[in-house]
């Protein structure tokens, strides 16, 4: 018994002192830069920019007949009168009448282009929130140190800063090294199918082939993550995949006053909870493990020490972040049942029930398998399921954090927001940068948008809204990355 306690006793100690080993050789991945000189911009005259445009109602919707194609043509000409300088030295292009392509050419051809994106189109406000919004949604008012509107966060800021930083650019006489696009599409909130994917097809026929993306994605969060205090800056290496799947149950119908033992609405329920309770597993894998690998020498020594020992607390930091709708979704394909239709009077049982559920794809998932996982799951042949007809697309690529473009990214931002550390992460909604999946070497998603846990819920909600003072750092930081090029 003695001997057995010593060999335990010895292979405790191994097993302390590999954690600690592993905790203590973690070092910082933030960088260092040399003097770093802004560019000149009148934050006042920046911030009335970004109003203009929001006052334009370039809102999407399924239906093309409620689109307002005349605003997305409006808001052409807002940009070429507030950015002269913009549209005298770049190439300007219409793609499929509403999109625009810019071109700044480079000085040397021998390097490969880089692409700068946003998009013109915003979600509409919600019919009956409208008396919610402090300040009137297409407003563009500027109060309390904020401009307050549709789209000052998703995504005109991205639009209105990337021009901006081109202007200020422009007036200090620089010429980028390799060619710069800069792509704006008018149907991100929709798919992008009109716009950024005409784009990108446009570029492919010229036979172009891009250095980097950068799109929106993921940007600054604060507090948002559980049990980090800092401010980190996270950049999305990728993106998860789409699918949304329709489930119906026919039945015999009737009169409610003599009801079968299960009716359509109970089976498909039940089919639902199913779903809603056996959902697909938590694991971690890339970019959730890169995420962490970054973090990890920032954070209080108890947090770092199970960051940087996943063979040991994996299971226990697995828990932790399904705890939170934020970070679960980073660590699975997740479940959302979004649609329930069935019946029409109360005394009649109906005929159909019909529903909708949406998944968002983890890499290393696919759409097969996860219709797999629903026949397996639901186990009942009298629920029928189908993929809907709208578009569903594969978890996209990850790009590498060891590119001269992550590089560029991390010093853009050690100049501009030398507070913020630098992490990769997982984008869990769709952006347009998908569309140029076949051309870019790299794509990064993100937004130098500094995010508290309110700000998420103003993201095509109600009350959006971006600071004065937070727009003019975007405008500094498109700036920083373009020189960093």
């Amino acid at each position: 018994m003695k001997e057995l306690a010593l060999l335990l006793l010895s292979i405790l100690i191994i097993i302390l002192a590999v954690i600690f080993y592993r905790t203590l050789r973690l070092k910082s991945r933030r960088i260092l830069v040399g003097a770093f000189q802004p560019i000149s911009i009148d934050a006042q005259a920046a911030i009335q920019h970004l109003a203009g445009a929001v006052r334009i109602q370039t809102m999407s919707h399924l239906e093309a007949s409620q689109i307002n194609y005349p605003a997305f043509l409006e808001l052409h000409r807002y940009l070429s009168e507030s950015f002269p300088l913009v549209h005298q030295v770049l190439k300007r292009e219409i793609v499929n009448q509403y999109s625009l392509l810019y071109t700044w050419q480079g000085q040397d051809a021998s390097l490969k282009p880089a692409l700068l994106m946003g998009h013109l189109d915003v979600v509409p406000v919600e019919e009956g929130t409208e008396q919610s919004w402090v300040y009137p949604p297409f407003g563009g008012q500027v109060q309390d140190g904020y401009l307050w509107g549709r789209g000052t966060l998703d995504d005109k800021n991205a639009v209105v800063g990337i021009l901006e930083a081109v202007d200020g650019l422009l007036r200090q006489g620089y010429q980028p090294r390799r060619t710069l696009f800069l792509a704006f599409g008018h149907d991100e909130e929709i798919g992008g199918i009109q716009g950024a994917a005409q784009i990108a097809a446009l570029l492919h026929s010229r036979g172009v082939a891009l250095e980097c993306v950068l799109d929106e994605g993921l940007a600054i969060i604060d507090g948002i993550l559980p049990g980090v205090v800092k401010p980190f800056a996270l950049v999305g290496i990728a993106e998860k995949g789409y699918l949304s799947v329709e489930l119906s149950v026919e039945s015999s119908g009737g009169h409610s006053a003599m009801p079968p033992k299960e009716t359509a609405i109970g089976i498909l329920s039940r089919a639902m909870v199913r779903l809603e309770k056996h959902q697909m597993p938590a694991r971690f894998q890339p970019p959730a493990s890169q995420m962490f690998a970054f973090l990890a020498p920032e954070m209080p020594f108890t947090l770092r020490l199970g960051m940087a020992n996943l063979w040991l607390f994996e299971g226990l930091l697995l828990r932790r972040m399904q705890a939170s709708n934020t970070t679960n979704a980073s660590i699975r394909t997740t479940t959302a049942p979004t649609i329930f239709m069935a019946g029409f009077k109360d005394n009649i049982l109906p005929v159909q029930a019909r529903g909708a559920v949406n998944f968002r794809l983890l890499q290393g998932d696919t759409i097969e398998r996860v219709l797999a996982h629903l026949r397996k799951t639901i186990a009942d042949p009298r629920v029928q399921i189908k993929p809907a007809a709208n578009f569903s697309v594969e978890p996209s690529p990850i790009s590498s954090v060891d590119t001269a473009a992550f590089q560029a990214l991390e010093r853009a931002l050690a100049n501009t927001f030398p507070e913020v550390a630098v992490a990769p992460g997982l984008v869990t909604g769709a952006t347009d940068s998908r569309h140029f999946a076949s051309l870019a070497a790299s794509t990064y998603r993100f937004a130098p948008l500094w995010i508290k846990p309110d700000d998420l819920r103003r993201v095509h909600g109600t009350n959006e809204r971006i600071g004065v003072e937070q727009f003019g750092k975007m405008v500094q930081f498109y700036a920083a990355f373009i020189r960093e090029l």
